[in-house]
């Protein structure tokens, strides 16, 4: 619900539910925070009231008298520069040249009741039934007349939602430099947690106290980054998954942004996000407005876990496509890392006979298939299909797919173009460049300018032309650099990727797009709002998922995270891992596999089609149910996801050390009282992966590089030990004993005999 209330002391508006409750109050004009965290109640305003509080010796007073109108003292929910707060800045505006401070005060308010986000907007939004207060702003200066602040602060089930506009009536342009969506003091020291990392090293989460120095989470290379997601926590000092007061941030923004945490000598923190501001100088002309995208705001009483079970519910209600809300995601088979660019039509049906055959729905047509795209030198931008590889044309190959009962997806990358390539040849202007400067490449490609009409017509008419031609199912968006430019071309490229977008997909709703830029460079809210799942890494090693795939829980859910099985040794890290553990990381996630299906052994492909029938199963509780991250002794994973009947639970490790300790599984949020039973997914154990070990439990010698092993392994292997047991949801919440690991003597059934890189995968439910 949204109130309002006018007092003594100036308008004071409740913004809340059972999520969160936000407190605001206008003091001075200005917009108070009185409080953001647990719901609470609006007549609470007057005992949070900090504005009573006398400002300190050198401070400025805003009122010249008044020794409490010290903007510097009073947490606030927007500020600016040059009116006696000194801590960092929402807005900065330049008009005639000079930058000016507008000094914006409280005008108007209104709350609406919204079922969907604003038509008229550049931007997208989350969607679905929520509230906002829009309060409106204008400045006191006499150099910003007939300039309008507006802030809006929305109410979904889970989350908050904050979004600032500033429209120009006046008769002159203004220039923006910086105009933030959110900001917030709130009080308290805290934990800053970010999700940084690079290229096949995505969301690595790293955590460091908040303190006098400003601490900043942004992004300068045109997309939401590989490097620093634009979202963050805030956490207090005692928080852990299941415990404390966290808060969680993000942008539906897909482009560079900017985010920070700062301490005062006061006890608050202000938090800032929004759009990233370097080289940022976009003019308002008269008559139009500038818009930022959405910030996202969510509170937690329960620790880490449940700050993500809100962010997840708003993802999958809100935000993901309506027509993907809650739908079950195919499984795919990706050709990329079968062939690469090196494929025929023959070897491509191939690969889609097999990937029926042990289960797959959908299968991906990856890079290679237009142009003269036999490399990543030459074709990009060019829709001409190869016909020496697909004399039957895609609509050909399609069909055939169709015909083995799979569905038929296919890959792209329209936003960029080779030099060797008809696009450019006919439009070297399309180029996305800075003025002045030589062409950048990056996996020798240039971007197309998104900001220019023509080159944004001419991908959606290419584009839509393919995928309704060949009937195609699935869309993988690919963008493989970096951006050469920053500032108002880097914000505008981002508005056109977002109509490009929505009018291809939008009069295409079944159609399922997965976002992917060199891998995670551009998971975030703005893409997801259009692609109901974005690949998460281009690393699909296990044991490096772990991180990448446990960083992204903070924030997103699974059914938005592209994971999938590929090849052993890994072509990233050189490692080799079992095929069990490749699954069962890939479980938790909007599953795949990508590796050449050709010449896999016959117990591979056994083990594999039980892998899917087995994910399939289920399916609906690894992608929408409740995810949480469970503690774990020695460097263990333990991740478990909680359906409507079932909950399943992967405990994954990295080195097996000597001796080790047993282990404990932790399952939490069950029924105290009610009886479960807890069963291990069978897994198998390759022969030859015992090598000469063999001859201590084998009448006869082996020899571990022969012929007789190396048929053995193809046809035969070994099932890791099994665990099964029956007990309360009690003990399993305070943990139960499982059966122990490989400890350097002997062989028993019972054992789970793992090495490196082991894992299992858990399912509980009702004992009946």
């Amino acid at each position: 619900m949204i109130l309002e209330r006018k007092t003594e002391s100036g308008t004071i508006f409740y913004i809340g539910n059972e999520a969160i409750g936000c407190l605001l109050q206008t003091v001075y004009g200005k917009l108070q925070l009185l409080h953001l965290g647990i719901p609470l109640f609006p007549e609470d305003a007057k005992a949070l009231d900090a504005s009573r509080l006398l400002g300190w010796g050198n401070d400025v007073l805003y009122e010249d008298g008044d020794p409490a109108s010290c903007l510097d003292t009073i947490p606030l929910a927007w500020s600016e520069n040059r009116i006696g707060d000194y801590r960092e800045s929402s807005i900065e505006l330049l008009s005639g040249g000079q930058a000016v401070s507008g000094d914006f005060v409280f005008y108007s308010s209104e709350i609406l009741k919204e079922e969907e986000g604003e038509e008229d907007s550049c931007m997208p939004h989350a969607r679905g039934t929520h509230e906002t207060l829009k309060l409106v702003f204008r400045p006191l200066s006499s150099l910003l007349r007939d300039i309008s602040l507006e802030l809006r602060f929305s109410l979904f089930e889970t989350v908050l939602v904050r979004q600032t506009l500033l429209e120009n009536r006046s008769e002159q342009s203004v220039f923006v430099t910086k105009l933030m969506s959110s900001c917030f003091d709130l009080h308290g020291d805290f934990r800053m947690s970010t999700f940084d990392g690079g290229w096949i090293r995505e969301m690595h989460r790293h955590d460091v106290p908040v303190t006098f120095s400003r601490i900043v989470n942004e992004s300068t290379n045109g997309s939401s980054s590989n490097r620093h997601n634009p979202g963050f926590l805030l956490s207090a000092a005692d928080a852990g998954e299941d415990s404390g007061e966290v808060y969680g941030f993000n942008l539906i923004w897909s482009g560079n942004h900017y985010g920070s945490a700062q301490r005062t000598a006061t006890g608050y923190t202000r938090v800032l996000q929004g759009i990233g501001q370097e080289d940022l100088c976009y003019e308002i002309v008269p008559g139009a407005r500038f818009e930022t995208p959405d910030a996202v705001i969510a509170w937690s009483g329960d620790g880490y876990n449940g700050l993500s079970g809100k962010m997840h519910r708003f993802v999958n209600s809100c935000i993901v496509p309506e027509n993907w809300r809650y739908r079950e995601r195919p499984v795919l088979y990706n050709s990329w890392e079968g062939c690469m660019f090196s494929f025929t039509e023959t070897k491509l049906l191939s690969l889609a006979k097999k990937a029926k055959k042990i289960g797959c729905e959908l299968f991906v047509l990856d890079d290679g298939w237009f142009g003269a795209r036999n490399d990543d030198h030459a074709g990009l931008g060019d829709y001409s299909v190869n016909r020496r590889k697909l004399p039957g044309g895609l609509e050909g190959l399609s069909r055939k797919v169709h015909a083995e009962g799979l569905q038929f997806g296919l890959w792209f990358e329209p936003e960029a173009v080779n030099p060797d390539s008809d696009c450019y040849r006919a439009h070297p202007d399309w180029v996305l460049s800075s003025p002045g400067n030589r062409d950048l490449y990056g996996r020798n490609e240039l971007l197309l300018d998104l900001t220019k009409k023509e080159v944004r017509d001419y991908i959606v008419e290419s584009v839509s032309a393919i995928l309704d031609r060949a009937a195609v199912e699935y869309v993988k968006w690919d963008m493989n650099r970096c951006s050469p430019v920053s500032g108002n071309k880097a914000y505008d490229y981002v508005l056109g990727l977002y109509e490009v977008l929505g009018r291809i997909f939008g009069p295409r709703p079944a159609i399922l797009l997965e976002g992917c830029a060199s891998g995670g460079n551009r998971f975030d809210l703005g893409m997801l709002c259009f692609a109901p799942q974005i690949w998460a890494s281009d690393d699909t090693d296990p044991i490096e998922r772990l991180d990448i795939q446990n960083g992204l829980s903070y924030l997103y859910p699974l059914s938005t995270v592209g994971a999938h099985i590929s090849a052993a040794p890994h072509s990233m890290t050189l490692r080799s891992t079992p095929m069990s553990t490749r699954a069962n990381v890939s479980f938790f996630g909007a599953f795949g596999i990508e590796f050449d299906l050709d010449g896999m052994q016959a117990v591979d492909e056994a083990e594999l089609k039980e892998t899917i029938t087995f994910f399939k199963k289920h399916r609906s509780t690894f992608q929408f149910g409740r995810f949480r991250r469970n503690p774990a002794e020695n460097g263990a994973v333990c991740w478990q996801v909680t359906g409507e009947e079932e909950t399943l639970c992967g405990l994954f490790h990295r080195l097996l050390p000597a001796g080790p300790e047993i282990e404990w599984l932790r399952v939490k949020g069950l029924e105290k009282e009610m009886r479960y039973r807890v069963e291990s997914r069978p897994q198998l154990l390759r022969v030859k992966q015992f090598g000469g070990l063999l001859k201590h439990i084998l009448p006869v010698r082996i020899d571990p590089e022969g012929a007789v092993l190396r048929i053995a392994d193809h046809h035969y292997k070994m099932m890791d030990g099994q665990y099964s047991a029956v007990c309360s949801g009690a003990v399993l919440a305070s943990g139960i004993p499982i059966h122990k690991r490989f400890s350097g003597t002997g062989y028993d059934p019972s054992m789970r005999v793992q090495g490196d890189f082991g894992s299992n995968l858990f399912t509980i439910t009702k004992e009946q």
